[in-house]
């Protein structure tokens, strides 16, 4: 099953809202909040690649008060 993990870098202050905006993501597996280089960490699932791209550039994305992303796709 396709996995990536994505790395968030948030509006300062905004960080819990998007915490909270990206955990309401069904296919998001695991999010936490970090301090340094990324505020939050995301590991996102999918049936298919096709999909996980999806969800990274249409949902996560396109959170409000994102600032940028980094998204690792995992190879096992």
């Amino acid at each position: 099953m396709p996995r990536a993990i994505i790395l968030v870098n948030a509006d300062v202050g905004k960080e819990a809202e998007v915490y909270s905006a990206i955990k309401q993501i069904p296919e998001v597996i695991e999010v936490h909040t970090s301090y340094g280089t990324y505020d939050i960490i995301a590991i996102v699932t999918a049936d298919t690649n096709d999909r996980l791209k999806g969800i990274i550039t249409t949902r996560i994305r396109s959170i409000p008060s994102i600032r940028s992303t980094l998204s690792m796709p995992v190879v096992d």
